[in-house]
């Protein structure tokens, strides 16, 4: 359904130390790397959708977050948003929501939250049962 989702960041080599890290453990890689314009690239493969964008505001204007955007990350496994969360936190991101079943959204919900450098919010999701 989606090509690719971009969010803003003030500080591209920042972000791609960050992104790299945090997304190596969802088996997702840099297969952009654009930074001479301001851009990365990340997606499971050089040819996979969807892609996750990060880089400078087209407009030059200082990028923000937007309040109810949240860009969630699927895997098929527990442990992988468990990694992905403590990953995350380890590489400077900040809390949003730690591991566990958010019954609310349904009863095999597993998923964390976390905030980027650059503020944005990022979810890991396994929607599999324990």
């Amino acid at each position: 359904m989606l090509s690719h989702v971009t969010l803003g960041t003030s500080d591209i080599e920042r972000a791609k130390g960050f992104y790299d890290t945090v997304l190596a453990v969802l088996g997702i890689a840099c297969q952009f790397d654009e930074r001479a314009h301001g851009w990365l690239g990340y997606a499971a493969g050089p040819e996979s959708l969807p892609q996750f964008w990060i880089g400078r505001p087209i407009d030059g204007r200082v990028p923000t977050v937007g309040n109810g955007v949240t860009v969630a990350f699927a895997t098929s496994s527990r442990v992988m948003v468990d990694a992905f969360h403590r990953t995350a936190l380890g590489a400077g991101a900040s809390d949003e929501g730690a591991p566990g079943l958010r019954p609310h959204y349904h009863p095999d919900y597993y998923g964390a939250y976390i905030r980027d450098l650059d503020g944005h919010k990022i979810c890991c999701v396994c929607h599999a049962p324990a």
